[in-house]
């Protein structure tokens, strides 16, 4: 008896760090947030009647395609990885998993992502998902050791979710849209102080592995916060683009321009003060500046065409 509960509890062990294993492979918090982009896509769009199956199969079918593409990054990257401190306990640099586990768990959830997108939505939504899936493993992902200009490339992919789901919610998969590209235009311009804040606290790690992630090599000067406040400005004015575009009206407005406000601000404070703590206050009003966008949205829709 107590053999077999030894026994028992080994297993439960193996099985809950597999579990803990995979979902650092796949970057859930991050997938997360890519896919409530998603989501979000789909049921503003306008006079949808939003089924729950339709928002639960888009949640699994892009989750399973994001999944996919942060293991082919951590794929590509676990020789780096080994090199930063934040990474090196990932499962490929730890060797807890192999090569040929990830590459079959990268097949399996990219084949069933798309499937479930072409079968469920259009083949339109899909093939959005694909694209974004190769600019961020093979584009993106070995431009890092290149280029800065890997900001650039990678905001592209990292503004698509949204897309997909505006796809995914009309009969022929249509995306040529003043009120879809609003999404992407405003997800686009919001990457580069993310991007950044997060690049100048890490930067240490970022250079021990060769990756170049900063507007301008190094720790120096202003450049990078100044950058930072540019791009924080232009969300200011984007703030009314979702009422001129009819995807919403005074509470969108309202929303994204004080979300925005706060992000310009933090960055101008980073302008000012050349440091980790102003840098880390730009990236935290950037994890919070996207869910408040979208979630307003989300009300507005519902006030601004039902109300």
């Amino acid at each position: 008896m107590i053999l077999q509960s030894t026994i028992l509890s080994y297993t439960m062990t193996k099985i809950i760090q597999k579990l803990k294993d995979y979902q650092q492979l796949m970057k859930l918090n991050l997938s997360m947030l890519v896919v409530f982009s998603s989501v979000v896509g789909y049921v503003i769009f306008p006079e949808l009647k939003v089924e729950w199956r339709n928002v639960l199969l888009l949640f699994i079918g892009g989750l399973l395609v994001t999944a996919s593409a942060n293991a082919t990054n951590e794929l590509i990257e676990k020789n780096t990885d080994k090199l930063m401190k934040r990474t090196m306990t990932r499962p490929l640099p730890d060797s807890r998993m192999g090569i040929i586990e990830v590459c079959s768990f990268i097949v399996i959830t990219l084949a069933i992502g798309l499937f479930i997108l072409a079968k469920n939505f259009n083949y339109s939504s899909a093939l959005i998902a694909f694209i974004s899936f190769l600019m961020y493993s093979f584009v993106y992902t070995p431009l890092k050791r290149i280029s800065s200009i890997s900001v650039l490339v990678g905001a592209i992919p990292g503004s698509l979710p949204c897309l997909i789901g505006w796809s995914a919610a009309t009969e022929t998969g249509h995306i040529w849209s003043w009120p879809a590209w609003t999404l992407f235009i405003i997800q686009f311009f919001w990457q580069f102080p993310h991007f950044w804040s997060i690049a100048w606290i890490a930067h240490e790690d970022y250079e021990r592995a060769g990756m170049k992630m900063l507007p301008r090599e190094g720790k120096i000067g202003y450049f990078t916060a100044f950058q930072c406040v540019l791009y924080s400005a232009i969300l200011i004015p984007l703030s009314a683009l979702p009422m001129v575009v009819e995807l919403g009206g005074i509470i969108s407005v309202v929303g994204l321009g004080l979300a925005g406000l706060w992000m310009l601000y933090n960055s101008i404070q980073f302008l000012k003060d050349n440091s980790d703590t102003k840098a880390r206050q730009v990236m935290f009003s950037s994890f919070v500046y996207l869910p408040v966008v979208l979630i307003t949205l989300v009300i507005d829709k519902y006030i601004y065409f039902y109300g």
